[in-house]
């Protein structure tokens, strides 16, 4: 077995960690973490069911169909209950709704479920990006900072992950379905790595984060 491959394999820990570590401790959470934790939960789940496939050697790139819309409406739900005070309820819960219905038309019309969907990635990674973005400059407004100081650090924590992340695989997400279609399968893996390297990063901050949260 190759290294790439084995790193591939071994960056799939944090997924499961810290899903089963959000389960362990989601009575205690607040309210937005437990959004959160949905997010980690589905991520989980399904990352598991594309990793056993993969093992197998059967094409795993539906669950990525599946994976895309289930988890932005998660974390379109998380960051609506953080910044609920200052942006519109419906908002984020109709472009969560937008955005399930383009990933279904991508898949059915454009992108088959048997190839990787990077229209539905790429749109995604740039939406979580705003919202990223956004809330490190709510954050900047002080009367956000007294609302929210009782969990500032899980949720600094969390969408430092969100953004490192999105940030730096929006490339990789954009020519996914290029390098998975045409690219030599070792060559192409270590492209995998570089995702996976950020991959952990991202759940790291999630760990931390969950780890750093206030009960009151």
């Amino acid at each position: 077995m190759s290294a790439t491959k084995i790193i591939i394999i071994l960056s799939h820990i944090p997924v499961f960690a810290v899903a089963l570590y959000a389960l362990f401790i989601y009575k205690s959470l607040k309210p937005e973490l437990k959004w959160f934790s949905g997010f980690l939960f589905s991520s989980g789940v399904l990352q598991l069911v594309s990793f056993i496939l993969w093992f197998l050697k059967i094409n795993n790139l539906f669950v990525l169909h599946l994976l895309v819309p289930v988890g932005f409406f998660f974390i379109a739900l998380y960051y609506r209950s953080i910044l609920k005070d200052f942006l519109d309820k419906s908002i984020l819960l109709i472009t969560a709704c937008f955005f399930a219905v383009f990933s279904l038309l991508n898949s059915l019309f454009y992108q088959s479920i048997r190839v990787f969907n990077s229209s539905a990635l790429t749109v995604e990674c740039v939406l979580i990006l705003i919202l990223s973005l956004s809330t490190y400059i709510l954050f900047l407004n002080k009367e956000l900072g007294k609302k929210k100081l009782h969990s500032a650090s899980s949720l600094n924590w969390i969408n430092s992950g969100l953004f490192i992340y999105h940030a730096s695989t929006l490339l990789i997400f954009y020519f996914g379905e290029y390098i998975t279609s045409n690219i030599n399968l070792e060559l192409s893996r270590y492209t995998w790595v570089v995702h996976s390297f950020f991959s952990v990063i991202m759940y790291f901050c999630f760990w931390r984060g969950l780890w750093n949260r206030i009960i009151k």
